[in-house]
């Protein structure tokens, strides 16, 4: 995406393009360690510009993306949940702060979100019209799972008693995380706990196992989402797991199930999927190597 080069005057220079548009800038140094330092600020900078374009230097009154943005996520008729749009919040500050993501999945969310603000400025007259950027449908589906050594590993091995606790219930229950980071003992029930989350309320359904850790739990978790992630992520390293996050626990969850023979509606059921049609999706790729030997 950005190239950089010396000038024969010693000063050197940042070339970024981005969907056949590019921007050259000197980085206003000969020395190469100051010219490192401003590359990655420079560099989205430019980028910025070639994604918001040129219109707000065309008109004084067009708003700067990061003035667009709070424009956006304030507006109040928005037809979004809270948590769609505190998602839209998170993305853009991230996007904001470190441009655009390199996991596929990620970078393509991304996309979406920033072409969809651009679009609500323009449609207000905020911004003059948008580069709509390419790749928002280019995602790819996750179908990573644990393995029973690496589950093991895990419930073993963390070392933080209390994270421990919260990440074998996420996986006893195939609990999202937002759905238990912020329990209340008024949510528990016998044989379910009501959670909010993704897909708005929900019934989760408690085994003896997910049972026997809440029993013991005086007081329930009350994480942070990002909290939630980043200590997932050390454990792991430190584990040597690789490739590995926290909602790989769901999959896993319902992956274990549908090995045991459980019916495809029931595993559904309890993961909360809006359909069968849902689960076949996910888990369809990840149950063709279970599929016994055959001769045609």
């Amino acid at each position: 995406m950005a190239s950089v080069y010396r000038k024969k005057t010693g000063v050197y220079y940042i070339s970024v393009m981005f969907q056949r548009k590019r921007i050259t800038r000197s980085l206003g140094t000969s020395s190469y360690q100051n010219a490192r330092k401003l590359i990655p600020v420079v560099e989205k900078q430019l980028l910025a510009e070639i994604i918001e374009g040129k219109q707000r230097k065309q008109n004084k009154s067009y708003l700067k993306f990061s003035q667009l943005v709070n424009k956006y996520l304030e507006y109040p008729n928005h037809d979004w949940s809270i948590r769609t749009r505190a998602l839209y919040k998170g993305i853009l500050n991230k996007y904001q702060m470190s441009g655009l993501p390199d996991n596929p999945t990620t970078r393509s969310m991304t996309i979406r979100v920033i072409n969809s603000c651009n679009n609500w400025g323009f449609k207000h007259c905020l911004i003059g019209k948008p580069v709509r950027l390419q790749g928002g449908s280019k995602w790819e589906s996750r179908h990573r799972v644990y393995n029973d050594s690496e589950l093991k590993l895990l419930f073993d091995e963390m070392r933080d008693k209390r994270f421990n606790a919260f990440v074998k219930f996420a996986y006893y229950t195939g609990a999202r995380s937002g759905e238990i980071r912020s329990l209340t003992r008024a949510s528990v029930f016998l044989e379910y706990i009501v959670a909010y989350g993704k897909t708005g309320k929900r019934i989760i359904k408690l085994n003896s196992q997910a049972r026997e850790i809440l029993d013991q739990m005086e007081e329930l978790w009350n994480y942070r989402r990002d909290f939630v992630s980043h200590k997932f992520k050390k454990e792991v390293r430190r584990l040597g797991i690789k490739d590995a996050r926290f909602h790989d626990l769901r999959r896993t969850f319902g992956y274990n199930l549908i090995k045991q023979g459980r019916p495809i509606y029931e595993v559904s059921k309890l993961l909360g999927h809006s359909s069968v049609t849902t689960t076949e999706r996910h888990y369809a790729p990840l149950l063709t190597t279970e599929i016994e030997d055959f001769v045609l």
